[in-house]
């Protein structure tokens, strides 16, 4: 892996809210970036296959759609070693590939194409669950892109898997100055008959779990990537639904995707896809160690 940031641009506005937040951030991190556009963008999102593809317009088109977003990097940023390239195939292929030895892959929410109404495209989704990296789904208003609530999210399973999810988000926070607040949830069992009320006052022992999970997962963190201003909340309740709260007052929500044996690639359980989906600021997902 190498200090480079890779942004995936496509011309539509989604890719060009990408494309500034990924610019500020390799600014902010000291990162190179990497401003790519695949040739096969122009249908890969929704279009019909065609056999009759002028491939010399199509790569005048990747030029042109290149050009402007290193041109609009230039004006935004100062960050050194900006670089860009048409890559001839598959989107959603080409940035898993650069992937492999990147920092991170940047992507907007969706694409050109006549699927561009859906919530997520289908590369930004692909690239998610299959790439090798960090991949920052840059979606959300105006304030959180512009790191207006001065807030970090990161959501914690389990301390063990959360890792590498939490020691990323304890980074992001301190490049931002901001505080980081770690999410758990946690849920009660369906009350058995004739099980009684806990008496009042009773701590739960689900709740002390989720806390223990918490600090476990933040303490070796914090220590090892620097101090930042962190809290943490045990909520009772779905973990999608928790993450999906808090992501409205977020600047960014990182998550965690684990990988499973016999499988190619990560596998994006219900709450990364809930996420990735509805979130209102941008989601960065991190392969579990």
């Amino acid at each position: 892996m190498d200090g480079t940031l890779i942004v995936g641009v496509d011309g539509s506005p989604p890719s060009l809210a990408a494309l500034d937040w990924a610019a500020d951030e390799a600014e902010r991190g000291s990162l190179a970036l990497r401003v790519v556009h695949a040739s096969g963008w122009e249908w890969y999102e929704g279009h019909e296959p065609s056999f009759g593809i002028n491939r010399e317009a199509v790569r005048a088109q990747a030029d042109r759609v290149l050009a402007a977003a290193a041109a609009r990097v230039g004006e935004r940023t100062r960050a050194a070693g900006v670089t860009s390239g048409v890559l001839d195939e598959d989107p959603a292929a080409a940035l898993i590939r650069e992937s492999r030895r990147a920092a991170g892959v940047v992507v907007g929410s969706r694409g050109r194409g006549r699927l561009a109404g859906l919530l997520l495209g289908s590369v930004s989704l692909s690239v998610a669950a299959r790439a090798s990296c960090p991949v920052t789904v840059v979606r959300g208003g105006e304030q959180s892109l512009r790191g207006g609530f001065r807030r970090v999210v990161v959501g914690v399973d389990e301390a063990a898997g959360a890792a590498a999810a939490v020691a990323y988000a304890v980074r992001a926070a301190r490049l931002r100055d901001t505080e980081l607040l770690a999410v758990h949830a946690w849920r009660r069992p369906v009350p058995e008959a004739g099980g009684g009320p806990r008496p009042v006052g009773a701590a739960d022992p689900r709740r002390l779990r989720a806390e223990h999970e918490l600090d476990v997962a933040l303490r070796s963190a914090v220590r090892d990537h620097g101090a930042v201003a962190v809290r943490h909340e045990a909520v009772e309740g779905q973990a999608r639904a928790a993450l999906l709260d808090a992501s409205a007052t977020a600047d960014l929500i990182v998550v965690g995707a684990r990988r499973r044996p016999g499988h190619t690639g990560l596998q994006l359980g219900p709450v990364n896809h809930a996420v990735l989906h509805h979130a209102a600021c941008p989601v960065t997902v991190v392969p579990h160690a």
